[in-house]
Protein backbone atom coordinates (compact mmCIF):
# COMPACT_ATOMS: atom_id res chain seq x y z
CA UNK A 1 0.00 0.00 0.00
CA UNK A 2 1.11 3.54 -0.63
CA UNK A 3 2.24 5.41 2.45
CA UNK A 4 0.25 8.48 1.36
CA UNK A 5 -2.90 6.31 1.27
CA UNK A 6 -2.43 5.45 4.95
CA UNK A 7 -1.64 9.08 5.86
CA UNK A 8 -4.86 10.26 4.23
CA UNK A 9 -6.89 7.51 5.90
CA UNK A 10 -5.46 8.85 9.18
CA UNK A 11 -6.49 12.39 8.15
CA UNK A 12 -9.98 11.15 7.25
CA UNK A 13 -10.33 9.55 10.68
CA UNK A 14 -8.99 12.64 12.41
CA UNK A 15 -11.38 14.93 10.49
CA UNK A 16 -14.55 12.90 11.06
CA UNK A 17 -13.68 11.56 14.52
CA UNK A 18 -16.52 9.35 15.74
CA UNK A 19 -18.64 9.83 12.59
CA UNK A 20 -18.08 6.27 11.39
CA UNK A 21 -20.79 6.53 8.71
CA UNK A 22 -18.83 9.26 6.88
CA UNK A 23 -15.54 7.44 7.30
CA UNK A 24 -17.06 4.21 5.95
CA UNK A 25 -18.55 6.08 2.99
CA UNK A 26 -15.12 7.43 2.01
CA UNK A 27 -13.53 3.99 2.42
CA UNK A 28 -16.21 2.46 0.15
CA UNK A 29 -15.52 5.16 -2.46
CA UNK A 30 -11.80 4.37 -2.11
CA UNK A 31 -12.46 0.67 -2.72
CA UNK A 32 -14.48 1.51 -5.84
CA UNK A 33 -11.84 3.86 -7.28
CA UNK A 34 -9.23 1.18 -6.77
CA UNK A 35 -11.38 -1.30 -8.72
CA UNK A 36 -12.01 1.18 -11.53
CA UNK A 37 -8.37 2.30 -11.72
CA UNK A 38 -7.13 -1.28 -12.21
CA UNK A 39 -8.39 -1.11 -15.80
CA UNK A 40 -7.29 2.44 -16.59
CA UNK A 41 -3.84 3.57 -17.71
CA UNK A 42 -2.98 6.31 -15.23
CA UNK A 43 0.17 8.16 -14.29
CA UNK A 44 1.38 7.90 -10.70
CA UNK A 45 0.31 11.51 -10.13
CA UNK A 46 -3.23 10.87 -11.42
CA UNK A 47 -3.45 7.71 -9.34
CA UNK A 48 -2.47 9.69 -6.24
CA UNK A 49 -4.95 12.47 -7.03
CA UNK A 50 -7.77 9.93 -7.28
CA UNK A 51 -6.83 8.10 -4.05
CA UNK A 52 -6.54 11.32 -2.05
CA UNK A 53 -9.74 12.75 -3.53
CA UNK A 54 -11.66 9.55 -2.74
CA UNK A 55 -10.65 9.86 0.90
CA UNK A 56 -11.23 13.62 1.23
CA UNK A 57 -14.15 14.21 -1.13
CA UNK A 58 -16.73 14.72 1.65
CA UNK A 59 -14.68 16.69 4.20
CA UNK A 60 -16.93 19.69 3.54
CA UNK A 61 -19.92 17.92 5.12
CA UNK A 62 -18.90 18.68 8.70
CA UNK A 63 -18.54 22.47 8.31
CA UNK A 64 -21.58 22.56 5.98
CA UNK A 65 -23.71 21.03 8.70
CA UNK A 66 -22.31 23.47 11.26
CA UNK A 67 -22.70 26.60 9.08
CA UNK A 68 -25.82 25.83 7.04
CA UNK A 69 -27.45 22.99 9.03
CA UNK A 70 -27.28 21.00 5.79
CA UNK A 71 -25.03 18.44 4.13
CA UNK A 72 -26.28 19.41 0.65
CA UNK A 73 -23.75 19.00 -2.14
CA UNK A 74 -23.60 22.73 -2.87
CA UNK A 75 -22.40 23.42 0.68
CA UNK A 76 -19.94 20.53 0.61
CA UNK A 77 -18.46 22.01 -2.55
CA UNK A 78 -17.99 25.39 -0.84
CA UNK A 79 -16.58 24.10 2.43
CA UNK A 80 -14.48 21.15 1.23
CA UNK A 81 -11.67 22.76 -0.79
CA UNK A 82 -10.22 24.93 2.02
CA UNK A 83 -10.03 21.86 4.27
CA UNK A 84 -8.41 19.83 1.49
CA UNK A 85 -5.82 22.56 0.91
CA UNK A 86 -5.03 22.80 4.63
CA UNK A 87 -4.58 19.03 5.03
CA UNK A 88 -2.53 18.63 1.86
CA UNK A 89 -0.34 21.68 2.57
CA UNK A 90 0.36 20.33 6.04
CA UNK A 91 1.43 17.03 4.45
CA UNK A 92 3.71 18.85 1.98
CA UNK A 93 1.97 17.95 -1.26
CA UNK A 94 2.88 19.74 -4.52
CA UNK A 95 0.63 22.69 -5.37
CA UNK A 96 -0.58 21.17 -8.66
CA UNK A 97 -1.85 18.04 -6.89
CA UNK A 98 -3.44 20.10 -4.10
CA UNK A 99 -5.29 22.27 -6.59
CA UNK A 100 -6.55 19.33 -8.64
CA UNK A 101 -7.86 17.51 -5.56
CA UNK A 102 -9.43 20.75 -4.29
CA UNK A 103 -11.08 21.32 -7.69
CA UNK A 104 -12.62 17.84 -7.76
CA UNK A 105 -13.78 18.08 -4.13
CA UNK A 106 -15.22 21.52 -4.97
CA UNK A 107 -17.28 20.07 -7.81
CA UNK A 108 -17.94 16.44 -7.02
CA UNK A 109 -21.72 16.99 -7.00
CA UNK A 110 -21.80 19.10 -10.19
CA UNK A 111 -21.73 17.18 -13.46
CA UNK A 112 -20.68 20.24 -15.51
CA UNK A 113 -17.43 20.49 -13.54
CA UNK A 114 -16.42 16.95 -14.51
CA UNK A 115 -13.44 17.65 -16.74
CA UNK A 116 -11.15 14.64 -16.74
CA UNK A 117 -10.67 10.93 -16.16
CA UNK A 118 -9.62 11.52 -12.54
CA UNK A 119 -12.86 13.41 -11.87
CA UNK A 120 -14.90 10.79 -13.75
CA UNK A 121 -13.49 7.94 -11.68
CA UNK A 122 -14.39 9.81 -8.46
CA UNK A 123 -17.86 10.57 -9.89
CA UNK A 124 -18.51 6.91 -10.68
CA UNK A 125 -17.06 5.51 -7.45
CA UNK A 126 -19.04 7.96 -5.30
CA UNK A 127 -22.22 7.33 -7.29
CA UNK A 128 -21.90 3.56 -6.84
CA UNK A 129 -21.81 4.07 -3.07
CA UNK A 130 -24.57 6.70 -3.08
CA UNK A 131 -26.93 4.52 -5.13
CA UNK A 132 -26.55 1.77 -2.57
CA UNK A 133 -26.67 4.01 0.52
CA UNK A 134 -29.72 5.90 -0.75
CA UNK A 135 -31.56 2.71 -1.70
CA UNK A 136 -31.83 3.59 -5.39
CA UNK A 137 -30.72 0.20 -6.70
CA UNK A 138 -34.28 -0.94 -7.35
CA UNK A 139 -35.35 2.40 -8.79
CA UNK A 140 -37.11 2.16 -12.17
CA UNK A 141 -34.66 4.75 -13.51
CA UNK A 142 -31.48 2.94 -12.47
CA UNK A 143 -30.52 2.00 -16.05
CA UNK A 144 -30.85 5.66 -17.07
CA UNK A 145 -28.69 6.71 -14.13
CA UNK A 146 -26.03 4.25 -15.22
CA UNK A 147 -26.24 5.27 -18.89
CA UNK A 148 -25.99 8.99 -18.09
CA UNK A 149 -23.25 8.84 -15.47
CA UNK A 150 -20.85 5.99 -16.16
CA UNK A 151 -18.21 6.45 -18.87
CA UNK A 152 -15.37 4.12 -17.93
CA UNK A 153 -15.78 0.55 -19.12
CA UNK A 154 -15.03 -0.75 -15.63
CA UNK A 155 -17.44 1.66 -13.94
CA UNK A 156 -20.22 0.65 -16.34
CA UNK A 157 -19.54 -3.04 -15.76
CA UNK A 158 -19.51 -2.67 -11.96
CA UNK A 159 -22.73 -0.61 -11.98
CA UNK A 160 -24.50 -3.14 -14.20
CA UNK A 161 -23.31 -6.07 -12.05
CA UNK A 162 -24.41 -4.35 -8.85
CA UNK A 163 -27.73 -2.86 -9.92
CA UNK A 164 -29.14 -4.52 -13.06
Amino acid sequence: MNSYRERYIDELNRHFGVDQRRINHALKVLANVELIMEQEKLSEETYKIIIVTALLHDVGIKPAEEKYQSSAGVYQEIEGPPIVRAIMNRLGEPEAIIERVAYIVGGHHTVMKNNGLDFQIIWEADLLVNIEEEGLMNSPGISDIIAKNFRTATGKRIAREMFL
